[in-house]
């Protein structure tokens, strides 16, 4: 079967690249929306997981893992924004790309758990989604500082 579109297709891996640069810029632009609303303090960061708790429909042990980071605000508030900064800048310049990816897609699988029935099921799941595709997929070959890494130690299977 062949097509007559006169579009060329971009390589996988460019099209893995793009899906990584902006995956880090959602945790960016996250990072200074949370910074913003003052939801890195412990205060704020407290206020949000009770919220979570008391509304959301998550299941009964993830509301207690919850309680125990909102227990642990002082702690959990400043670790998220350094979580969610590091991630963006990793992903964004591609360094370290699939272990950041698979950081990307344990923490906003947590966060979609803690989030339902407060927000459209899709909201999170595509960015998981595409976490996940990251971590398994080698990203880190295009457009990413994690090309140099790996020619300078090609045995390292980190990139």
């Amino acid at each position: 079967m062949s097509t007559n579109s006169k579009i060329s297709a971009i390589a996988p891996g460019s099209a893995l690249a793009i899906l990584r640069i902006t995956l880090g810029a959602f945790f960016g632009s996250t990072f200074f929306e949370n910074l913003r609303k003052g939801l890195y303090t412990p205060a704020g960061y407290a206020s949000l997981i009770h919220s979570y708790i008391q509304y959301g429909h998550a299941p009964a042990v993830w509301k207690a893992v919850m309680g125990s980071a909102a227990g642990a605000a002082t702690i959990a508030a400043p670790m998220q924004a350094i979580l969610e900064s590091s991630l963006a800048i990793l992903l964004v310049i591609g360094l370290l790309s699939r272990p950041a990816a698979f950081i990307a897609f344990v923490f906003l699988t947590g966060l979609w758990v803690s989030e339902w029935g407060l927000a459209w099921i899709w909201e999170l799941l595509v960015p998981v989604i595409v976490a996940a595709s990251l971590a398994l997929a080698p990203s880190g070959e295009h457009m990413a500082l994690d090309v140099a890494l790996a020619r300078r130690w090609p045995r390292r299977a980190i990139w």
